[in-house]
């Protein structure tokens, strides 16, 4: 079997984190499985890749704070750079020839640098099965529904995809309704819960000793995501150890991200030259181990970090991130009111608060707060019981007979083969038309 991931990420690093999760869980549980990655994470040399994973790396598009895109490093024209990215993916995909497209977040890829690989796979003569991968939350209502409108992201979804995979909980925030998903889409969305994560690498008690923390000592992990918008965040939580109550003995590691500048992190330094049980890393693959060996978390709100924090149930302060999009902050809210986390709103954020609900969590008061919601973990074995039934399901052919087509009802009616449009009509324009035609015949 062979799956063809197709991840962008333009700020921080939650998508290529998430799908790496995902791919590594499927490479354990189905056999003779090859993945193919594709993907413009400036990072994704310095993740683990496991056996049967391999990667072809986009040129970069980077998004800054206000949602603006720019070609990161080549001195090319953002046009320029989205052609050639769109023309990759495209070669990719018909050359690895696919079981299954697995789409992260963006139903036609950034800037819709995918529409042309998802027309072409319409009549080609290799059919792979496309499914989107959503995470629970993507913004808020008022934004992701115009912005879909517009975009055609509900049309796109309707013809292209065979279906949509939730990476959430319908109980918590529901996709479908919130977003007004139409009923010709509805019925593809699956709820798969939240990705549980697991600590691999160095255990508890090497990292404790790694960091040289006695019995006494109690392990604050502090991280900002990617890093890039991660300053105000550590730069509270270093000035609010000035408020640490004396009792408390915290020995810190606070975690940069590799998207934060040098000039940043120096800034930092300096300002924690005072405090010898601060230290700082700028990245590690092996985040999860370090928060499985960490008595408290202070962290934005992003997907991965708190599918980490709750699959291994560690007391946690979140400041999450509110633009250019609320989705860490819708997450947030709602995780609070659970009594999952404590949530702190970034215009409310200072030292003293922060330090004062890290003392809170410290001292175990909300500890069995977490058993009061069941909260779903088991995304992945989901989404392998998914793929087997999508790649089982019975496969039929269109043919063309005389006085017009037959279609085998047993079927996907909207497949298309490129015998019957000529790779020259090939095109949304002509499978829209096509669709409208299949439709009439199976009704009938």
């Amino acid at each position: 079997m062979k799956i063809m991931v197709y991840s962008h990420d333009t700020y921080g690093l939650g998508n290529i984190s998430r799908m790496l999760t995902i791919c590594q869980y499927l490479l354990e549980e189905i056999p003779k499985l090859s993945i193919l990655l594709v993907c413009s994470s400036p990072v994704v040399h310095c993740f683990r890749m496991p056996k049967g994973l391999d990667y072809i790396k986009l040129p970069c598009i980077a998004r800054n704070e206000l949602g603006e895109l720019a070609v990161k490093y080549l001195e090319m024209e953002k046009e320029e750079m989205l052609k050639l990215r769109s023309d990759l993916i495209k070669v990719t995909a018909i050359n690895f020839k696919p079981d299954i497209i697995l789409v992260d977040k963006k139903p036609f890829g950034l800037q819709e640098e995918l529409r042309d690989t998802l027309e072409q796979i319409k009549i080609y003569d290799y059919s792979s099965k496309v499914v989107l991968l959503l995470r629970d939350i993507l913004d808020s209502p008022e934004k992701i529904i115009p912005e879909w409108k517009t975009k055609g992201y509900y049309e796109g979804i309707e013809l292209f995809y065979d279906q949509v995979w939730v990476v959430g909980m319908q109980e918590i925030f529901d996709i479908i309704k919130e977003y007004k998903f139409p009923p010709t889409i509805s019925g593809k969305v699956k709820h798969c819960g939240y990705i549980r994560r697991r600590a691999e690498g160095k255990n508890r008690q090497e990292i404790r000793q790694e960091l040289n923390l006695n019995s006494e000592e109690q392990f604050v992990l502090v991280t900002p995501g990617g890093g890039a918008d991660g300053y105000h965040l550590i730069d509270n939580y270093i000035s609010g150890l000035n408020h640490l109550p004396k009792e408390y003995k915290i020995r810190s590691l606070i975690t940069f991200g590799p998207e934060m500048t040098q000039e940043k992190q120096q800034a930092l330094y300096r300002k924690a030259k005072q405090y010898s049980h601060l230290k700082f890393i700028e990245f590690t693959d092996e985040l999860t181990s370090y928060i499985n060996a960490a008595d408290a978390i202070v962290s934005m709100g992003g997907y991965n970090t708190i599918c980490e924090i709750l699959s291994l149930e560690k007391p946690a302060v979140i400041v999450p991130r509110v633009k250019p999009v609320k989705e860490q902050l819708i997450r947030a809210e709602f995780m609070d009111k659970l009594g999952l986390i404590k949530t702190i709103h970034p215009d409310l954020l200072n030292p003293k608060n922060l330090i004062s609900a890290v003392v809170k969590q410290l001292s175990n008061a909300d500890k069995n707060q977490s058993k009061l919601f069941n909260l779903d973990l088991d995304a992945l074995p989901r989404i392998v019981d998914l793929i087997d039934k999508l790649l089982h399901k019975k496969e039929g052919r269109i043919k063309k007979e005389e006085g017009g087509i037959k279609i085998d009802k047993s079927i996907d009616k909207y497949s298309l083969v490129k015998d019957f449009f000529g790779e020259e009509r090939g095109g949304l324009t002509s499978y829209t038309t096509f669709k409208k035609e299949c439709t009439s015949f199976s009704s009938s």
